[in-house]
């Protein structure tokens, strides 16, 4: 079943820019109902879409109300967003919380709305009257400050959250890890390339700093082909390191030749 998003409503709005940016935030999230009450400079307005950055539709499907009131008329349930405490009683919702109970009244097939208040003075008290609760963000008490649009896109977020948590499709799923055989096997050959160095010096810490590399190379969760290209690398080294010696060897042979 498809759920209805909540409704965002802007009261008063004052800038075309951020009616737009609205927009913008609702379309990140799949919100498409705007409503805007008594705007400031009338609708349409030119710059709205042009802050939109092509998030065109939920401008295009707005609606002007003259009241909050009327703006909400069809609504069951309405949460005001605020920062600032009142003297009306009524419940406080993180965005979180406030999601989930717009989630539940979808389920029964209800439409609810965020009421958003202009930027520079915020809600009349007059009109969270006319809301069932009142919706916060937990934000640092020295800069309560926050735009529009950055309200509007935390609380669209959450909606969101509710309805798909898991990352989009487009990303793609990264390889299965390599089997623990596989693994042993990069274990045991890393081991053996050790060994032959010297690596495990004194010999009584062997078993000890074995089962340190095999902890630390186990929680890198390898692929297969990425234990593939592992062995690889140590097979690489140990010719390398072969080669090395066998110059080493020619060179002091050719000295003694010459020695004598």
């Amino acid at each position: 079943m498809t759920l209805l998003a909540p409704a965002i409503i802007l009261d008063r709005p004052q800038l075309g820019q951020n009616i737009g940016a609205v927009a913008r935030a609702m379309a990140n999230f799949g919100l498409t109902d705007l409503r805007l009450v008594a705007p400031r400079d009338g609708w349409p307005q030119e710059h709205a879409w042009a802050s939109a950055s092509g998030a065109d539709w939920p401008l295009n499907a707005a609606r002007v109300y003259e009241t909050v009131a009327e703006a909400i008329a069809d609504l069951t349930l309405v949460l005001a967003t605020t920062a600032r405490p009142r003297e009306l009683q009524l419940p406080v919702l993180t965005p979180r919380e406030a999601a989930e109970q717009a989630h539940a009244e979808a389920a029964q097939g209800l439409h609810t709305g965020l009421l958003f208040g202009p930027e520079r003075a915020g809600l009349e008290t007059a009109d969270i009257a006319l809301c069932q609760a009142v919706v916060t963000l937990p934000v640092d008490p020295r800069f309560r400050s926050l735009n529009l649009a950055q309200a509007v896109i935390i609380l669209a977020y959450e909606w969101r959250m509710g309805l798909d948590a898991a990352a989009p499709a487009i990303f793609r799923p990264g390889p299965e890890p390599a089997d623990a055989a596989s693994l042993m096997g990069l274990y045991g050959h890393l081991e053996a390339e050790l060994e032959t160095a010297g690596f495990f010096h004194p010999p009584e810490k062997k078993p000890s700093m074995v089962q340190n590399l095999r902890s630390a190379l186990g929680r890198g969760r390898f692929s297969e082909q990425e234990v593939r290209t592992l062995r690889g690398v140590i097979t690489a080294l140990s010719r390398g390191r072969g080669r090395v010696l066998e110059k080493i060897a020619r060179s002091k042979a050719e000295a003694e030749r010459k020695s004598n």
